[in-house]
């Protein structure tokens, strides 16, 4: 008996199991309506929505458990959201055979980065402090959100908080699963949820052989995996490197896109690595162990096969949870990491400004050329680390004729971000 209770404990931590449900939470909630309109606007009826959601639950299930049990981290996956924007305008009058053309061509751009590598190598140049500036850049709404939700939702947003604050006191480890307890609580004691509006239902798959146009294919795929690489792939990324993670980027570019490109005729138009919802499973709040917080991606594929199988349920779902519940939770499940990432990027004073700029631009949310605020915050962060030192080589220096101790020497740059550059 005391063996199946540390076993249970092993497998399903508390914190863990919390993390992987918000994470999910968060992430079908904030998005899943972009799904459903992208559908419709390639003439996708009912059935054919529920494929869709099966098909991301399923491939997102995949990678989530495969990838985070293969490295023993938190790697955790998500359809791509602005690529589901970007369809949800550019999809019209397109028929879903070629849709799924497009769907195909843009996973085969992802799968063919992570055989060559060229990602990886691109990641690897990026300093640490840049990338967890990024990553406070990214989640700084979400915990914005957290206060500003209690503008009209005290009665949800409040108590999420000041659980979570006396949680961290008396039980650190359950803090957020308390938190969000205690919400639900209050929640449905301030009314806030419509179960009159939940309705229960199975998806069933439905494949749609791809027809490969050349029009929709620059039109629409190319597109596609440029916004799914730069403001999803780039931060995701970035989320595992700011919490200590150095996971071979090539291989999880090359299981994603292979995984999409084998469910993307059943309506899996983009697989990628997740940010936000990844912070949530990478932080202490998941587990104070880092080693053991792998745990949480493999709960957080659970969770989205369940999604999935439920496709239709979930959009019913959507409609009845307050979403006030969500928001705030989420801040509370990212307090931590932001705390974190902000320590990070401004521990390196030769780096301070740039990781400002990219932490500023990258919270600004500016979209440009339909490309999300993390690529351009990071490109602003290295342009100004570039100027910052230009002509730097070129000073003199004074001769040092007995040089400085190992333990004394300093660099003039962050150490950059180091991954294995491995094919699948």
């Amino acid at each position: 008996m005391l063996s199946f209770t540390t076993r249970l404990r092993a497998a399903a931590p508390p914190s863990a199991v919390a993390a992987g449900l918000i994470a999910v939470t968060v992430g079908v909630t904030s998005s899943a309506a972009l799904v459903f309109t992208a559908a419709r606007a390639a003439g996708a009826g009912p059935r054919e929505i529920g494929s869709w959601m099966l098909a991301l639950g399923v491939g997102l299930a995949v990678t989530c458990v495969g990838l985070s049990l293969r490295y023993r981290a938190p790697v955790v996956t998500a359809w791509s959201t602005p690529g589901a924007a970007l369809l949800s305008t550019s999809l019209a009058g397109v028929p879903m055979r070629q849709a799924v053309g497009a769907f195909v061509f843009s996973a085969l751009l992802v799968l063919v980065t992570g055989v060559t590598g060229w990602f990886a190598r691109a990641m690897d140049r990026i300093p640490v402090p840049l990338a967890s500036a990024l990553l406070a850049g990214v989640l700084l709404r979400f915990g914005t959100g957290l206060f500003s939700t209690m503008h009209g939702h005290f009665a949800i947003a409040f108590p999420v908080l000041a659980l979570y604050l006396l949680a961290r006191r008396f039980a650190a480890r359950y803090a957020v699963l308390l938190a969000l307890a205690g919400g639900v609580l209050a929640s449905v004691v301030a009314g806030g949820w419509h179960m009159d509006r939940l309705r229960v239902s199975l998806a069933a798959p439905v494949f749609v052989a791809p027809d490969f146009d050349w029009k929709i294919i620059v039109s629409v795929g190319v597109p596609l995996f440029v916004v799914t690489m730069a403001s999803q792939n780039l931060p995701g990324v970035a989320v595992l490197r700011a919490s200590g993670y150095d996971v071979p980027v090539s291989p999880l570019m090359s299981w994603t896109g292979a995984v999409n490109v084998l469910l993307a005729p059943f309506g899996a138009f983009g697989l990628n690595l997740a940010a936000i919802t990844a912070a949530i499973c990478t932080g202490p709040q998941a587990h104070p162990d880092r080693a053991k917080r792998y745990v949480a991606g493999v709960w957080a594929g659970i969770f989205y096969l369940c999604a999935g199988v439920f496709g239709a349920t979930v959009a019913s779902l959507l409609t009845a949870m307050p979403q006030a519940l969500v928001l705030a939770t989420a801040g509370v499940g990212l307090l931590a990491t932001i705390e974190n990432s902000l320590t990070t990027a401004l521990s390196d004073k030769e780096s301070r400004e740039a990781a400002v700029i990219t932490f500023l631009a990258t919270a600004s949310g500016v979209t440009l050329l339909g490309i999300g605020s993390a690529f351009w915050g990071l490109l602003a962060g290295a342009l100004t680390t570039v100027i910052a030192r230009t002509g730097r080589r070129d000073r003199p220096t004074p001769a040092d004729p007995s040089p400085a101790p190992a333990h004394e020497r300093t660099s003039d740059a962050p150490a950059p971000l180091r991954c294995e550059d491995v094919g699948t």
